[in-house]
C-alpha cells in the first residue's frame, strides 16, 4: 500500500526537494480551470472552454527552505471522461473538490466526488472543499453554512473562493500543501526539515535568500 513517503525526494532531480501531485475535481463549469490559471499564472478569462480529459500545470513553492514542486491536475467534470480522470487519483496527495455556489446540482454532487476520492485515491490524501464563484453573490443558491456543514460531515476543510476576484485562491492551495506536510510528518522516512523546520513557517513563492556566512557586508 503506497504511503505519503512515496513522494520522498528524488536524488535524480535536483530541481526540487519534493513533488506533490494535486487534483482539482468537481462538476463541469464550476471553475476548475479558471481556478488553476489564477493560481499558476495569475490570469483570468471569462471565456468558458470545457476541459477535454485532463491537463496540468506546475508551480514551485518554498516551505522551510525546501523547494516543493506542485503538479496540479485540472480534470474534466463530464461523466464521459470519468474513467480517464479517476486513473489519475491514485498518486494524488491532495484534492480541491470544487462546486459552484450558484449551481445547486454541483453542490449535490460533492458527496459523489468524495466517494470517488475514497475509492480511487490513497487513504491519507488530503481534501479541501471549495465553493467557487463567491463573487456572484446575487446568484448564490448554496449558503456558506451549507458548504461548511457538508465539509465538516466529510472531514474536509472549507473555503469559499473566486477565481475571478482572486479570493482565497492562493490560501486554498497553501492550506492544502500545509495539510500534506502535516501528514508527511507522520512518516519516519520524511525529511523533517519540511515539516518541523521553522514553527508555523509560511509557504512562499520566493526561494530562500542565499547565505553568505563569510560575507563582511
Amino acid at each position: 500500500m503506497p504511503t505519503m513517503a512515496a513522494t520522498q525526494k528524488e536524488s535524480s532531480d535536483q530541481n526540487f526537494d519534493y513533488m506533490f501531485k494535486l487534483l482539482i475535481i468537481g462538476n463541469s463549469s464550476v471553475g476548475k480551470t479558471s481556478f488553476l490559471f489564477r493560481y499558476a499564472d495569475d490570469s483570468f478569462t471569462s471565456a468558458f472552454v470545457s476541459t477535454v480529459g485532463i491537463d496540468f500545470k506546475v508551480k514551485t513553492v518554498y516551505k522551510n527552505d525546501k523547494r516543493i514542486k506542485l503538479q496540479i491536475w485540472d480534470t474534466a467534470g463530464q461523466e464521459r471522461y470519468r474513467t480517464i480522470t479517476t486513473a489519475y487519483y491514485r498518486g494524488a496527495m491532495g484534492f480541491i473538490l470544487m462546486y459552484d455556489i450558484t449551481n445547486e446540482e454541483s453542490f449535490s454532487c460533492v458527496q459523489d466526488w468524495s466517494t470517488q476520492i475514497k475509492t480511487y485515491s490513497w487513504d491519507n490524501a488530503q481534501v479541501i472543499l471549495a465553493g467557487n464563484k463567491c463573487d456572484m453573490e446575487e446568484e448564490r443558491v448554496v449558503s456558506v453554512d451549507s458548504g461548511r456543514m457538508l465539509a465538516e460531515q466529510l472531514g474536509f476543510e472549507f473555503f469559499e473562493t473566486s477565481a475571478k476576484d482572486n479570493v482565497n485562491v492562493k490560501q486554498t492551495f497553501e492550506r492544502l500543501v500545509d495539510l500534506i506536510c502535516d501528514k508527511m510528518s507522520d512518516s519516519l522516512e520524511t525529511d523533517p526539515a519540511v515539516t518541523t523546520g521553522t514553527p508555523n513557517a509560511r509557504l512562499t513563492d520566493n526561494p530562500p535568500p542565499l547565505q553568505h556566512p563569510n560575507c563582511g557586508c
